[in-house]
């Protein structure tokens, strides 16, 4: 499936999660039981870890749809970047989404100056270059700076060598930044 497709998979499984009007695909035991041999998610997606941000849910795809890295402030170093290698070269997905989401608690610690302690200070560093340009810009602060971390992340994805950077250059990978919108369940893409 080529990107575009993809991308517009995911575009309506979202307006029937902001709906209420779930299909729940690939969810029953024959589904499952095809997924034996191998999976062909569509998309990978880069979410945030919150509790509240459940990309199966949000896109309203099932098993096998979907190949989803979960990490605080969806901020990427060696080990998300394999896993997005990974599914480009081996399962051939063509679409990597980067999901921020609306008050992200991650963003918003890195707006301040504390030192959070242990391994968190990992996240917030790779966070605070979009904190430092949000500050520079009108309107929300925090909302500014969750939708520049996709951008900022998606970048990264999208430099990302060998592997993902050849793959947006010849093969159609296509790497798009979003935003999660709580209180609606809408998805912003950026």
């Amino acid at each position: 499936m080529d990107a575009k497709k993809a991308l517009n998979l995911l575009k309506e499984g979202n307006k029937r999660y902001v709906k209420g009007t779930l299909k729940h695909p690939h969810t029953d035991t024959s589904w499952r039981d095809s997924l034996q041999d191998g999976q062909h998610p569509f998309a990978v997606v880069l979410s945030c870890a919150d509790s509240r941000v459940v990309p199966e849910l949000l896109f309203d795809q099932g098993l096998g749809d979907l190949f989803v890295i979960r990490v605080a402030g969806n901020v990427a170093k060696d080990k998300v970047f394999g896993s997005m290698e990974y599914a480009v070269k081996f399962l051939n997905t063509k679409l990597i989404v980067v999901l921020g989401h609306e008050n992200c608690g991650a963003v918003n610690a890195s707006m301040g100056n504390e030192d959070p302690g242990g391994h968190i200070g990992s996240i917030i560093e790779k966070i605070k270059p979009a904190v430092y340009m949000a500050k520079r810009m009108e309107g929300d602060q925090l909302t500014n700076a969750i939708k520049i971390n996709a951008q900022v992340v998606a970048e990264e994805v999208k430099d990302c060598k060998p592997i993902l950077s050849a793959a947006v250059s010849q093969s159609g990978l296509m790497v798009v930044p979003a935003f999660y919108k709580l209180n609606t369940g809408e998805v912003e893409f950026i």
